[in-house]
């Protein structure tokens, strides 16, 4: 009999990270979906019946160790999607400090962390980390040097960890999706004053199959990075 392949994923409340987690749930795999709270947990858990959750708040990187020292960690994970994300747009001339930590800390060291954590488990099921990046960790624009820093990081890090794994089996994929219509986009929007028409942008299940489909490639051959792009 086949065993259940196990997802940890983030961002599982919404957008990319829901369509990933909703379409991992619809074929019966096991997830273990990250929340920043008790609240937060109980509401993925009654969104995704059968679902286990993790407390810990990627904006608190710092406290995810000691945060995770009193839940069951899995055992072996066959993949870990790191779809959470913030972002805040402004000019260099006008972000403070807090608004560029605040954005690394989510973006780039609390996945660091998170991944750090759970490389054991990641070697012991020869698993997959996914980073769900975004154009912006490939060129940057005006007002996004905060958080296209932070995606910049990201890519680094999946580079840097796919080197470094390779050899024992864990894969690692990052997906740069274009401007996708999730709450985070809609936000975008209203911080560059600009009315937000989600039917103009990439649905969040597109992400997502681009996403499984590095996940469910057969194990001679691994996709590295992945582009989406708005079609219409």
């Amino acid at each position: 009999m086949a065993t259940m392949a196990t997802h940890v994923i983030t961002g599982a409340g919404s957008g990319i990270g829901a369509a990933v987690a909703r379409r991992l749930h619809q074929r019966g795999d096991d997830l273990v979906l990250l929340a920043r709270d008790a609240g937060r947990a109980k509401e993925l858990a009654d969104a995704y019946p059968g679902a286990r959750t993790l407390v810990g708040d990627l904006a608190e990187p710092g406290a995810l160790s000691e945060a995770f020292s009193h839940q069951s960690l899995p055992e072996r994970v066959d993949s870990l999607v790191h779809s959470a994300g913030i972002v805040e747009l402004g000019p260099v001339g006008d972000l403070g400090p807090q608004s560029w930590r605040r954005q690394l800390d989510v973006n780039l060291v609390a996945p660091a962390e998170l991944t750090r954590l759970l490389l054991p488990a990641l070697r012991a099921a020869r698993g997959h980390v996914v980073f769900v990046n975004s154009g912006a960790g490939l060129s940057a624009g005006p007002e996004w040097g905060a958080y296209a820093a932070s995606k910049h990081g990201l890519k680094a890090l999946a580079d840097a960890l796919r080197g470094e794994e390779h050899a024992g089996g864990v894969r690692v994929t990052s997906v740069y999706p274009g401007r996708t219509s999730t709450a985070m986009q809609a936000e975008v929007h209203r911080q560059e004053g600009k009315e937000y028409d989600p039917d103009r942008w990439i649905a969040p299940d597109s992400v997502a199959t681009a996403a499984l489909m590095a996940l469910d490639l057969p194990r001679d051959a691994e996709v590295n990075d992945v582009t989406v792009r708005p079609g219409r």
